[in-house]
């Protein structure tokens, strides 16, 4: 299903950008461009990007906690 219809991107699309480290509408923005033209597909963005964790951010926090309490 389509989430932007300004540049014809999908949820699918969303959720493989929330999978490369894009995990907020601001950085899904830089990477498809979705949610910078009428903004009206912002919201679902966010409903999506909420609804699965994401993997790069998880990795970071897990990886990261050591080696800033070193």
């Amino acid at each position: 299903m389509y989430v932007c219809s300004c540049f014809g991107i999908t949820e699918q699309q969303v959720r493989e950008h929330a999978g490369n480290g894009a995990c907020t509408p601001r950085k899904i923005a830089s990477a498809c461009k979705a949610g910078t033209d009428c903004g009206s597909c912002v919201r679902r963005i966010q409903q999506l990007l909420g609804r699965d964790a994401c993997p790069r951010r998880e990795a970071a926090d897990r990886g990261g906690a050591g080696v800033l309490a070193a």
